[in-house]
């Protein structure tokens, strides 16, 4: 074995890992993860927005994963009418506060920019999206309204990102909404996965009562899927049925000792995070590996490191271009102190009599022909704290005998969310070729709700040529019979 670390020494971890809570000054921890970017100003909002062109057929809106109109609402930021610009958001993303804190607009809508692409320097479309927001929800107004009730009860399993935005969906249209939340809090990772210093004074929270204010939405939490409800329970209650339940499980490393106390869920570590109220109390390592590539690797080494971690460092089996986190984010952690190390995969943990781990050996990795393979030659890093942050996996186990189809591990649904059982849709991270981001969670929530409004108010379905007779001045009478009459109250309802 090549050893290019420290190994052989067997001092190493001798006296156990140095974790430590209070690593900072007392007075250190009121700001240690303050607001990343901190909000625009009116007039600032103002000079952006004019650095905007409007674009007609503007590649921002394309990028973006809930189809907003960026141009729309950047102009109408311009024209000094914010409040305007929230609800063209909204209308769209219902959540567009807090993706525009947390989305990688540097990957979607600002890498699209045209000024992005001739001058390197994009509109800043995240800064001015939460801009609108804030002061919307400053006044405290909730732009929507419902629409008559329709009797129609859902139940939505998962309060998270396509849970709150198929919720709010269906409850405009006048549908009664009851989320069933595992956990004790709703919101999903905005509330336990998302760094700190990305959603500050309790966001995540803020804007779910915000979207709560439609009405007709009750969430009941501490109420998990296969133990305190189940699906056959589910259909019989209900008209329709949504999971959202997310991705609870964190993939492991299928190395010995990946048990010990000190190898940890990064996922799990940044929910405790967010949820302390006393960050002095939390226990840090002097010398952290962080075993990852994606956004959870990046936000828990920027977090440990700012809580008084002294060597963070990020391995990742693949090259840069791979990484799932952003060149964005990596620059971010890289100013914050954070090592990131690629082709490097982890072959052992080394530990001590206790049990507990003391070093990580990583073996080198190349790519040949599209293969990733280790080369035989190893690295052994130090670490008083290991986090996996290597993907997280979906529970199948409360579907069982539910007749719910699979794929690759995951719920499959079609374009609109259906499942395989008739009367229950899914969305967001638990479903096959979910892209794990809150804008597209919320995207499947919005589609999943309107497939589940056309098939509760048994919405008719367009008939092949009738709209073309119409418009050339004939109507065949064949055609006519077959079309199906719209209830007086349908238009009213729509525009709920």
């Amino acid at each position: 074995m090549t050893d290019t670390g420290s190994a052989g020494n067997s001092s190493i971890g001798a006296f156990g890992p140095d974790i430590s809570s209070a690593r900072l000054e007392a007075g250190d921890y009121a700001h240690v993860f303050d607001d990343l970017h901190p909000p625009l100003s009116r007039h600032e909002a103002f000079v952006e927005s004019d650095r905007c062109y409007f674009c007609y057929d503007a590649p921002c809106m394309n990028a973006c994963p809930t189809s907003i109109d960026i141009p729309l609402f950047i102009r109408q930021i311009s024209a000094g009418n914010p409040v305007g610009a929230a609800k063209t958001i909204l209308n769209e993303n219902i959540l567009g506060g807090m993706c525009a804190r947390v989305c990688p607009t540097e990957t979607l809508c600002e890498e699209v920019c045209v000024r992005e692409v001739a001058e390197g320097k994009p509109v800043k479309i995240g800064h001015l999206q939460r801009y609108a927001t804030d002061v919307l929800m400053a006044q405290g107004m909730h732009p929507f309204t419902r629409a008559p009730e329709t009797g129609k009860h859902i139940a939505i399993v998962g309060a998270g990102p396509a849970g709150i935005s198929a919720a709010h969906r269906l409850a405009t249209y006048g549908h009664q909404v009851t989320i069933f939340e595992a956990r004790p809090k709703g919101g999903g990772l905005n509330e336990y996965g998302i760094a700190a210093y990305k959603t500050v004074d309790d966001f995540a929270q803020r804007e779910l009562e915000f979207v709560l204010k439609i009405g007709g939405i009750m969430i009941e939490y501490n109420q998990t899927l296969g133990q305190d409800i189940s699906i056959d329970a589910l259909k019989a209650g209900y008209d329709a049925v949504f999971l959202a339940m997310g991705l609870p499980g964190v993939n492991g490393l299928g190395l010995d000792g990946e048990d010990a106390p000190n190898v940890l869920d990064a996922v799990d570590y940044i929910a405790n995070l967010r949820q302390a109220k006393d960050l002095s109390a939390l226990p840090v390592g002097r010398n952290i590996v962080v075993i990852g590539g994606g956004m959870t690797a990046i936000d828990v080494a920027i977090q440990t490191k700012r809580l008084g971690a002294e060597n963070v460092t990020v391995v990742y089996r693949r090259g840069q271009e791979s990484m799932n986190a952003s060149l964005y984010e990596q620059e971010l952690a890289q100013i914050h102190g954070v090592t990131i190390r690629h082709w490097l995969q982890p072959d052992s943990l080394e530990c001590n009599e206790d049990g507990t781990v003391h070093s990580v050996v990583f073996e080198y990795t190349e790519n040949t022909d599209g293969r990733l393979s280790g080369i035989g030659e190893y690295l052994m890093l130090e670490a008083d704290q290991v986090f996996k942050a290597i993907g997280q996996t979906f529970d199948p186990e409360p579907l069982r005998g539910s007749g719910i189809g699979l794929s690759k591990g995951r719920i499959s649904v079609d374009g609109e969310g259906r499942t395989s059982v008739e009367g229950i849709w899914a969305g967001g991270d638990c479903v096959a070729g979910g892209k794990d981001l809150t804008v597209a969670s919320v995207e499947d929530g919005k589609i999943a709700a309107e497939s589940i409004h056309a098939a509760l108010t048994q919405r008719p379905q367009a008939v092949e040529g009738f709209a073309e007779a119409v418009l050339s001045g004939g109507v065949h009478h064949s055609l006519a019979r077959e079309t199906p009459v719209k209830p007086a109250n349908w238009l009213a309802g729509e525009q709920g």
